[in-house]
């Protein structure tokens, strides 16, 4: 490990599949793979959404966003990945570290925000359809959008600063793919309650909340759906937001298993835990991102609709 004279870390090493070099290659095709798709999928959904005026109201302006942000969010962190496939024991400058943390917290805390307002929404889609013009203005949904960005990166500010003052003394090993923020903790020589504490409050914002406000507007839009007389009418509504439950439940599924308890620090034999919490990791890193697009664009009539007319026209 490489210190300064004042003894302050100045690199941290990234394990992640080192020890099984097999499974090295086969996830580096795997995840360069899903990456382009990812870049291709959402680029594609973004572009359609901007070229075709039918689109531009508030469920795709969130959308929009939300592919911009899944973009964002591994662009953030997937080249690290690949890289570390690439190499035995990957080597990563502590600021550089701190820096690709920030990005993916944002990121991953700014699309927990951006799926609750998408649910509220839905909810006034369903629940007040006369009305929902009137309620879903520009002046009222582009705040909404700009809020969960905000969200994000405040809370990652506040946690990368604390995390940024913690010493590291001796281990500088991070058995992770990634600088993810509960790996570097448990690397810390110090006491961090602090940050423990810090992520309950994170967890509770970022988390909770989004997910009580995606529970409580679906069960008003259940019970609005199953009020409709005509099993048609029930269809349509339901398929209105069957997308955007979907991605909940694969989002959620992944980062509440990561981020609802966070732990003070690793025991000495809790290295396959640690692979397998970066593989759920990871998967929730990559997966999600790219299964958004196809999610929202293979049973959406209006998205297909524009991607034909785009194609057409540029003909």
């Amino acid at each position: 490990m490489e210190k300064t004279n004042d003894s302050m870390l100045t690199e941290f090493v990234l394990v992640g599949l080192s020890a099984h070099p097999k499974l090295q290659t086969v996830f580096f095709v795997l995840v360069l793979w899903m990456y382009l798709i990812i870049l291709l999928g959402n680029g594609i959904l973004i572009s359609v959404i901007i070229y075709d005026f039918h689109l531009h109201t508030p469920m795709y302006f969130f959308l929009c966003n939300l592919s911009f942000l899944d973009i964002c969010y591994t662009s953030s962190s997937v080249p690290l990945i690949l890289d570390s496939f690439l190499t035995l024991r990957k080597k990563v400058s502590f600021p550089g570290c701190m820096v690709q943390m920030f990005l993916s917290f944002a990121m991953g805390a700014t699309e927990c925000v951006l799926l609750g307002m998408m649910a509220l929404d839905r909810y006034v889609a369903i629940c007040s359809p006369l009305r929902y013009s009137a309620i879903m203005t520009k002046g009222v949904y582009v705040p909404m959008a700009a809020g969960s960005w905000v969200t994000g990166l405040v809370d990652s500010m506040i946690q990368t600063s604390l995390a940024v003052q913690l010493p590291f003394c001796t281990n500088n090993v991070i058995h992770h793919f990634v600088c993810e923020i509960l790996a570097v903790l448990k690397l810390a020589c110090a006491d961090i309650s602090i940050n423990v504490i810090s992520m309950a409050g994170s967890n509770l914002i970022v988390l909770v909340i989004p997910l009580l406000v995606i529970s409580i507007s679906y069960i008003f839009i259940v019970a609005t759906i199953l009020r409709i007389p005509s099993t048609e009418g029930k269809r349509k509504a339901f398929s209105t937001c069957s997308a955007h439950l979907t991605v909940v439940i694969i989002f959620y599924g992944t980062i509440f298993f990561m981020y609802a308890k966070p732990k003070a620090k690793a025991s000495a034999g809790a290295d396959n835990q640690d692979i397998i919490e970066a593989l759920i990791s990871l998967f929730y890193g990559v997966m999600t991102p790219m299964l958004n697009p196809l999610i929202y664009s293979l049973r959406n009539k209006d998205v297909k609709a524009a991607v034909k007319n785009m194609l057409t026209s540029k003909q």
